[in-house]
């Protein structure tokens, strides 16, 4: 492989993938996947499942970017953007992606169940919780709860009691439930869906970065660097790594979005007296804050939580005692935890916390910018964008375009992004203006 698999517990606890051959001469298919994460992966399969014929990409190895290395919380929500507010910018398409979005997380577990890696991925359906971080905050989340439930979608505000009875902890104020979303091992996920993929026709190629694509006639060529794949379809499925292995792949695409360096880390396993008392029902939890406060299970009682920092100085030691001591500050019974491993991987993030949809050409996909929510948004795009590379009708799909529209100075923007977590700590403090 191109680099070392990166180190996390996930990478210590899945189980290992066979490396597949790097991609070598020049091959046809129905459709060209660039990127091996969750949105290729599920594009690939839904492709297959299909019967169109499908050749992936993938630079590394499957999950080797953030698909592989973040939280794992299922999340049926965006970061900022509300369903009123997708609806507002796109109209019907808006809805049907405001749809989409909140339906997301239950297709992620069905599909786990129905492809035979509900165990490979540790899959939880136990809910995921959005705890209030201050009194102003319950505002938002009656605001969230209103909307989602006027599309349809089980969402419920606690209150502060219920909040304390979930969490084990009185340390929020209530927040937002939903029950269809949950947590994975994102690892494992991936590599079961690239088995899923692989099982119903499926090629994938590691180690074989795409040096470019380009529509040539009626169809589109993808080049590596010792072969080609001619395809009548392709999806671009590389997110915050659209220029990290070859910085000429798509730089328009690159400059909409700026990769946000996210950590996360593990705890020793948690005993059985103190599981019995902290977040005795296992949802996967993250809070209201900009500077969040994430955490829940994994399949061995480990806390899965993380943070960030200012600064470049020592970061993982540093985001290690921070994220130790909020553990501490929200369950003063578990202390400061130890923990066993740190890690990093990019996150993309958009200047309004939308992710962006695009055409590339006929028969050509793309979507970039999922701003710390695309472990289920990500498969659900990668079924609508493989029914549109088989002739669903776009009217019909979840798929709101937008125009590629790169950030102005982005190379700065991407210089001075890890400063602007002072912003959010300040943000913090500040109760929120609804009228």
């Amino acid at each position: 492989m191109n680099k070392p698999f990166p180190p996390s517990i996930w990478a210590d606890v899945s189980a290992p993938r066979p490396p597949k051959p790097k991609l070598l001469g020049e091959t046809e298919a129905d459709a060209v996947v660039i990127g091996g994460g969750f949105t290729g992966l599920s594009s690939a399969l839904h492709l297959a499942r299909r019967g169109l014929s499908v050749v992936l990409l993938e630079a590394n190895a499957v999950g080797w970017g953030a698909s592989g290395r973040n939280n794992g919380q299922v999340i049926p929500i965006l970061t900022a953007a509300e369903p009123d507010a997708m609806i507002a910018r796109h109209g019907a398409a808006g809805e049907r992606f405001a749809r989409l979005v909140g339906a997301s997380a239950g297709y992620l577990f069905d599909v786990a169940r129905e492809e035979g890696i509900e165990a490979e991925a540790e899959a939880e359906q136990a809910g995921w919780f959005q705890p209030a971080h201050s009194p102003g905050r319950i505002r938002l989340s009656e605001k969230r709860v209103d909307a989602w439930r006027r599309l349809g979608f089980p969402a419920e505000l606690l209150d502060a009691n219920a909040s304390e009875k979930l969490l084990g902890s009185g340390f929020w104020h209530g927040g937002m439930f939903n029950p269809t979303g949950g947590h994975v091992n994102p690892l494992g996920l991936a590599r079961g869906l690239a088995a899923a993929a692989e099982r119903r026709g499926a090629i994938i190629h590691e180690d074989s970065p795409a040096t470019d694509w380009a529509r040539e006639g009626d169809f589109w060529r993808a080049r590596t660097a010792e072969g080609a794949v001619k395809a009548r379809a392709l999806v671009l499925a590389t997110n915050a790594y659209t220029d990290h292995s070859v910085a000429s792949l798509a730089p328009r695409l690159a400059r909409t979005i700026v990769p946000v360096l996210s950590w996360q880390m593990s705890t020793e396993p948690i005993g059985d007296n103190l599981r019995a008392n902290i977040l005795p029902g296992r949802q996967a939890v993250s809070d209201t804050r900009g500077d969040l406060r994430f955490f829940r299970y994994d399949a061995r009682n480990r806390i899965i939580t993380g943070g960030a920092v200012l600064g470049s100085w020592n970061v993982a030691e540093r985001v290690k005692a921070t994220a130790a001591a909020r553990m501490a500050e929200a369950f003063p019974d578990l202390g400061a935890p130890k923990m066993t491993h740190v890690w990093s991987g990019y996150v993309g993030m958009t200047r309004d916390r939308f992710p962006r949809i695009h055409r590339l050409g006929p028969d050509g996909w793309a979507w970039i910018g999922c701003n710390g929510r695309g472990v289920a948004l990500s498969v659900s795009l990668g079924r609508e964008m493989a029914a549109a590379i088989a002739g669903e009708p776009e009217a019909e799909l979840a798929l709101p375009l937008s125009e590629p529209d790169p950030l102005p100075a982005h190379s700065i923007v991407r210089r001075i992004a890890p400063w602007y977590l002072a912003w959010l700590k300040r943000a913090d403090h500040k109760e929120p203006n609804f009228d």
